[in-house]
């Protein structure tokens, strides 16, 4: 009887018809297009042996290489996660002239071939670029650091916070804000009260496909990032470099190492995102 009632539970009534035939076409696509080539991946990786995995994933190239693709992508994602709130909200909440130009320039980054973005940021920021020589002369570089790959990462990954944004502050009621400034509150304590908790499971989804993003990047991050092994080489990089000497296991090594790290990192962001639309309601 239990166990009728649970399939009458997890088989709610839907008015249209087709839910096995959609549930076996769902399973089908995921299984071609994403869980069978991330098994022959780890199959590939594991056929380099024991030793070999641990000699890969504990050497000090590849630990450095994963220590800045994933930190310079968490930062990114971070600086993301505000200047695309900002920009989301100026452009939902204010009409000036313009604006439908800087809207539509949001998604440019997503259009814009990766290499084509790579070589536009190295002749921006290089050391004898318009934004790079003036940081030059203060001392301070940009290209070919770990700071050029942050810039390359923040530029790819900012319409993810801003497209996901903006349409839930589109639906957002202003009379809620201008209800809570007539009972007293503050305008700080409107934004953190009222508008972040209205829009923190957006801004999170925003966060996530932001930082997955860039955890893969590789056309754009390569022309500023200098290459230089253990100070700016990308993990992306290290698996091409890798590639080319036929280490074909030594690649799939690492890019099970990113696939595992990034899959926990991912799993716990949508966990927080998760506990934050039932603490705070789904919107």
């Amino acid at each position: 009887m239990s166990l009728v009632a649970s399939e009458v539970r997890w088989r709610k009534p839907s008015i249209l018809p087709g839910f096995g035939l959609a549930f076996g076409l769902t399973l089908s696509v995921m299984c071609l297009i994403v869980l069978i080539p991330l098994a022959a991946l780890v199959i590939k990786a594991a056929s380099a042996g024991p030793a070999d995995i641990l000699a890969i994933a504990t050497s000090p190239r590849t630990l450095a290489a994963l220590r800045l693709s994933f930190g310079a992508a968490f930062i990114a994602a971070i600086v993301n996660a505000a200047f695309g709130l900002l920009i989301a909200w100026i452009l939902v909440r204010y009409r000036f002239p313009g604006r439908r130009l800087i809207d539509a320039a949001v998604d440019l980054p997503f259009a814009l071939p990766t290499a084509v973005a790579g070589i536009a940021l190295s002749a921006i920021y290089a050391p004898n670029g318009w934004v790079g020589s003036i940081a030059e002369a203060h001392g301070f570089k940009i290209a070919y650091t770990p700071t050029g790959v942050l810039v390359a990462l923040i530029f790819i990954g900012l319409p993810f916070v801003v497209r996901s944004v903006q349409p839930v502050l589109e639906e957002s009621e202003v009379d809620i804000e201008e209800a809570a400034a007539l009972l007293g509150a503050s305008r700080l304590r409107t934004i953190f009260r009222v508008i972040l908790p209205a829009v923190a499971p957006a801004l999170l989804t925003g966060f996530v496909l932001a930082f997955a993003r860039a955890i893969g990047e590789y056309g754009s991050v390569i022309f500023i990032a200098g290459n230089i092994p253990m100070i700016s080489e990308i993990a992306p990089l290290l698996i091409v470099i890798r590639l080319e000497q036929f280490d074909y296991a030594g690649a799939a090594v690492v890019g099970m190492l990113m696939l595992l790290a990034a899959f926990l990192l991912i799993f716990l962001i949508n966990l927080l995102q998760a506990w934050s639309r039932k603490r705070l309601g789904d919107v």
